[in-house]
């Protein structure tokens, strides 16, 4: 079981020639939750996981801290040891010339461990603990004899191997179907409860939200604009955009509830 942590990102700004992109985010994340956060394309979002992870594009600047508190000890947070990342294209985070078990190589070789027996009995674990009934059979395809869900639940995998307390996932089920949806959601959940990793979910889906995170923090023209427990904001939202944004998902997938509800108003 993973240590209590919290992750802090205080005062994160996020800026190019022409101006701020990001400005004054602050969120915490903490071990064994799952923290949503939630906007409109273009609000900032991507932008912020990339910045927590060091991986700007060239050009693009920030300042603020992000620092990891355990047992009361607060450290600089350094991606790779403390956080992972899973992204809402996993074919494109795969070398198509790799196989799966060379992926797993060449991941535990950069986090400066042997590629031996024991580690090798820790990649099957991991592939087992991601819904992988025969991981075996797992580590000897490619990429391209996979599913989007096979690759999402692959890097997930990769992930545990390097013994992360947090998980950035950036949209993870954008790219997939119901069913992988569903079964990609589960496992995270499973993890959370299991291991207690802390998860930092980025998504646009609050159906997404609804169904798995404990807190959320509302994001709009690279502000945060509103931040509570996943309750409280689908029951008394404060802030008009976030009214704006529940409506619209409510007239997508709950038509006749909201045109039953507009009527009776």
């Amino acid at each position: 079981m993973i240590a209590d942590s919290l992750l802090h990102i205080e005062n994160l700004c996020i800026y190019s020639g022409k101006g701020a992109l990001v400005s004054d985010v602050c969120l915490t994340s903490r071990t064994g939750r799952v923290l949503g956060l939630v906007g409109e394309s273009g609000s900032g979002k991507s932008l912020t996981c990339l910045a927590i992870l060091n991986l700007l594009p060239f050009g693009l600047h920030r300042r603020g801290s992000i620092r990891l508190e355990t047992k009361g000890e607060t450290s600089d947070c350094r991606p790779g040891k403390a956080i992972a990342v899973i992204l809402q294209n996993p074919m494109s985070c795969f070398n198509p010339i790799y196989t799966i078990r060379a992926h797993f190589r060449e991941t535990l070789v950069a986090a400066g461990r042997s590629w031996n027996q024991e580690s090798r009995k820790e990649v099957l674990t991991a592939l087992s603990e991601v819904g992988f009934d025969y991981p075996r059979s797992v580590l000897d395809l490619y990429p391209f004899q996979m599913s989007g869900g096979m690759l999402q639940r692959v890097m997930i995998g990769l992930a545990l191997m390097q013994k992360v307390q947090f998980l950035i996932a950036d949209e993870p089920t954008t790219d997939l179907d119901m069913v992988a949806q569903a079964k990609v959601l589960a496992l995270l959940e499973k993890l959370k409860k299991k291991k207690g990793l802390g998860i930092l979910l980025v998504t646009h889906d609050l159906g997404v939200i609804a169904g798995i995170a404990d807190e959320v923090a509302v994001m709009h023209h690279g502000k945060i604009i509103e931040q509570c427990s996943a309750e409280t904001l689908f029951a008394t939202p404060k802030n008009c955009y976030t009214r704006e944004l529940l409506q619209a998902h409510r007239q997508l997938y709950c038509p006749a509830q909201t045109q039953n509800s507009s009527l009776g108003n």
